[in-house]
């Protein structure tokens, strides 16, 4: 016969077996009322005859020697209930003509008219009782394959831990090399590029002499009218711009300013000492100097259409974003080429930095003349930095890898570093989630992380609590979890839930509730909590035998 079964006989043998007794007593206190002896009550407060025990009287505080009459208010009666379990009812429901016991032991004297249905509800509670005990037999059998399951995982997950760790000491020691590599090519690169950079700099300081001389030769050719090689005080006199004090006229004295006191100046003078003192000022026929701001529009003649100018082509009247879409896709396409599809979120932002100074720099160079433009860098230039940033990218892919490293090493202590259960039985629900659907709402547990709240018909979760701590239930330690911080009600505290489990089969949310205001409740259903029954623990479950 199957374990199940030889429990389920053994209780319901024992809980059917009637014992001689008085009324209303357990078998458990039988041989507290022996009715060859005084009766004491319980408390120790009175010693008397044994006739007194049920006499409709109450002579004890306690209420113990009227344990089958209602005599004593504090008192109780014991329903033997054979067949079915026993049970104890307050003394004031004894002859009150409602049968309470379902053996009808309570209604011996009242009149009522009862029916034993222990029989019946025996039967219904052995098939129920079975039930149980199939579901706990099955669960506990899931129990121990999670163990062993957990005890493999355990192992496996704390030799990758010491393989991970070697891993991380390998990366950063690479990382601390190609640092060092980095930094030796950078050196000569940056130097490199200086010399580039100043030969560059010097290049365009003496085009853009060579053009300061031009002008300046030009406009002395301009300013010597009669073409005795000198520019005289007269003939800058006739330029009514160089009047410094804006009065009107140009004086001796403004104009001898700018000749540093003298009456005439050779081209060379001119092109030392003059030019750069009157080039912004000076107006000459011909582009000689800088030319002036051109003048604001003028307003509209009364009836004119405002602005003519500034209107849509008559022909193509929608304005154009083919060009704008064409640079947005070809710099997509740059950033898609640079990043990869292994790139993660960072890379992408840094090889978009990169991309965008370049961009810079190119939208720099193409608003400059071709003479303008800095050259190419030379080929040992050129490979310096091709040299540099090799070292730059493979630092750069050291660094990631180091960091992925060090992510899988913190997941591994944290999982290694959890509570879960004296055997590791609730490891299985590490990194899972649970949902329970209602009317209105969608809840879902992830152990050891988070509770959360959805809408049923759309929008956000709404966070009911993040792991805190086991929670002691039905004396079990592990029967309950915590968690707490969730998010503030509205006026009120952070929500929490605590999660109680059960036994079963299967891992399921059985019913949420909120039994007070922003603290939720859930019931689970887990083999991680099935125990094996024994005989013991089975009638552990009744009350009497």
């Amino acid at each position: 016969m199957p374990r199940v079964a030889l429990i389920l006989a053994f209780i319901f043998a024992a809980s059917a077996a009637e014992v001689r007794r008085p009324r209303g007593v357990s078998v458990t206190k039988r041989p507290l009322y022996d009715e060859t002896k005084d009766f004491t009550c319980l408390d120790g407060s009175k010693t008397m005859p044994f006739d007194r025990v049920n006499d409709d009287y109450c002579d004890c505080k306690d209420g113990s020697d009227e344990p089958g009459t209602s005599a004593c208010p504090n008192g109780n009666f014991h329903c033997t209930n054979a067949g079915y379990r026993p049970q104890n009812i307050p003394s004031s429901r004894v002859n009150d003509g409602i049968c309470d016991c379902c053996d009808t032991t309570d209604e011996y004297n009242s009149g009522a008219v009862c029916e034993n249905t222990c029989k019946e509800l025996g039967q219904k509670d052995r098939e129920n009782m079975a039930r149980q005990a199939e579901v706990a037999a099955e669960g506990f059998r899931i129990k121990q394959q999670l163990m062993e399951e957990t005890k493999r995982g355990k192992e496996e997950k704390q030799k990758k831990l010491e393989s991970l760790k070697d891993a991380k000491q390998a990366w950063e020691d690479k990382v601390h090399a190609l640092q060092q590599q980095k930094e030796t090519v950078e050196s000569p690169e940056k130097e490199a590029k200086e010399r580039h950079q100043a030969s560059w700099e010097e290049l365009k300081e003496a085009r853009r002499k060579e053009v300061e001389k031009e002008k300046a030769g030009a406009a002395f050719s301009k300013l010597d009218e009669n073409s005795d090689g000198f520019v005289s005080v007269q003939e800058l006199q006739a330029h009514k711009e160089l009047d410094a004090d804006e009065d009107g006229e140009v004086t001796e004295v403004e104009v001898q300013t700018f000749l540093g006191g003298a009456e005439t100046v050779d081209l060379q003078g001119f092109e030392e000492s003059v030019w750069e003192g009157i080039k912004e000022k000076l107006r000459l026929e011909g582009d000689v100097g800088e030319s002036p701001p051109p003048p604001p529009p003028a307003a509209p003649e009364e009836g004119a259409e405002p602005f003519p100018d500034l209107r849509y082509d008559e022909v193509d009247d929608e304005p154009r974003e083919d060009v704008e879409d064409d640079v947005d896709d070809d710099v997509d396409d740059d950033v898609d080429d640079e990043v990869g599809d292994e790139t993660d979120e960072d890379d992408a932002h840094h090889v978009e930095d990169d991309l965008k100074e370049r961009d810079a720099q190119g939208d720099k160079q193409d608003t400059l003349d071709d003479e303008d433009r800095m050259p190419a860098f030379d080929p040992d230039t050129q490979a310096l930095i091709d040299a540099a940033d090799r070292a730059r990218e493979d630092l750069r892919i050291a660094e990631k890898s180091l960091r992925e490293v060090e992510d899988d090493i913190r997941s591994l202590e944290k999982e290694l570093g959890l509570d879960l259960g004296p055997n590791g039985e609730f490891a299985y629900m590490y990194g899972k989630c649970f949902d329970m659907t209602t009317t209105e709402y969608v809840y879902k547990l992830c152990p050891f992380d988070r509770v959360t709240q959805k809408p049923k018909n759309g929008g956000s979760d709404t966070s009911l609590g993040t792991w805190g701590s086991w929670v002691e239930s039905d004396g079990n330690k592990y029967g309950s979890m915590k968690y707490e911080h969730g998010m503030s009600c509205w006026q009120g505290p952070n929500r929490s839930t605590k999660v109680k489990l059960s036994c079963g089969k299967d891992t399921v949310v059985v019913s949420t509730s909120e039994p007070s205001r922003c603290e939720y409740l859930m019931e689970v259903q887990t083999p991680a909590l099935c125990q094996e029954m024994t005989g013991d623990k089975w009638a552990d479950k009744h009350t009497e035998l």
